[in-house]
C-alpha cells in the first residue's frame, strides 16, 4: 500500500513540543499517512560539537511521541554512525520502502543552506521537501536568485508556516542546566527522563 511519509531529521538534543507541533501540522496540512522521526548520528552542520548520546536522544523521542499513532522513530541514522546526510538516508528508505511518496521536513533556516547540502538534485527525486517558517517570514525574490537551486528543487517545495512555536532546544538545554523550569517546552514523559538522567546537567 502506498503510504505518504514524513520524515523529520535533527539532532533533537532535546525534542521539545516545538517539534511535535510542526510534525502534527505537516501530517494534516499535507494529508500525509504517518511522520517518521530520524535522530541524527552527526549532523554535517554541527561537526565538534558535543551532543547527548544516540541512545538519549532516541529514548526522549519514544517517550515524546508514543502517545500518536501516526508518529514513528527510526534509529536509521544511529545505526548506520557517521556524519548523517540527508540524501543517504533517503536513499535507504526509498530501498526499504520503495512505494512511499516521500516528504522531508525541514525549517527554513535549512532551506537557506541546501545549496551546500549534498546530493540536493538527488534529494528531491527521492522526496518533496516541506519548508516550515514562522508566520509573515517570506523568502524574498533577491535571495530566492542568491540560492542558486536547481529548478526542480522549487516544483518539489511545499512552504508552510507555523505560528509562533519558536521554542530552541540549545535554550532547554540551558534552562535545564540552571535549575530552571522547562515545563510546557518539553512533553512530561521527556522532562522526567532528563531528570531522572541527569542530562544537561
Amino acid at each position: 500500500m502506498l503510504l505518504k511519509t514524513g520524515v523529520f531529521g535533527g539532532t533533537f538534543d532535546p525534542v521539545h513540543i516545538g517539534h511535535l507541533a510542526v510534525a502534527e501540522r505537516v501530517y494534516c496540512d499535507l494529508g500525509l499517512d504517518r511522520i517518521v522521526f530520524v535522530p541524527a548520528s552527526t549532523s554535517p552542520f554541527k561537526l565538534g560539537e558535543v551532543s547527548t548520546s544516540g541512545e538519549h536522544r532516541l529514548t526522549m523521542l519514544k517517550l515524546a511521541v508514543r502517545d500518536n499513532s501516526h508518529f514513528a522513530v527510526s534509529d536509521i541514522e544511529l545505526q548506520r554512525g557517521g556524519t548523517s546526510y540527508t540524501v543517504d538516508t533517503m536513499e535507504i528508505l526509498k530501498d526499504r520502502y520503495p512505494g512511499d511518496e516521500f516528504y522531508f521536513i525541514m525549517g527554513m533556516d535549512s532551506f537557506l543552506e541546501l545549496s551546500g547540502w549534498k546530493g540536493v538534485e538527488r534529494l528531491v527525486e527521492l522526496s518533496q521537501l516541506v519548508v516550515v517558517s514562522r508566520p509573515g517570514y517570506e523568502l524574498p525574490q533577491e535571495q530566492k536568485q542568491l540560492l542558486t537551486l536547481p529548478p526542480a528543487v522549487w516544483q518539489r517545495t511545499h512552504f508552510l508556516e507555523m505560528p509562533g512555536l519558536d521554542i530552541a532546544a540549545t535554550e532547554i538545554r540551558e534552562r535545564v542546566k540552571k535549575g530552571r523550569s522547562v515545563r510546557y517546552l518539553l512533553t512530561p514523559e521527556v522532562e522526567t527522563y532528563i531528570h531522572e538522567n541527569g542530562i544537561y546537567r
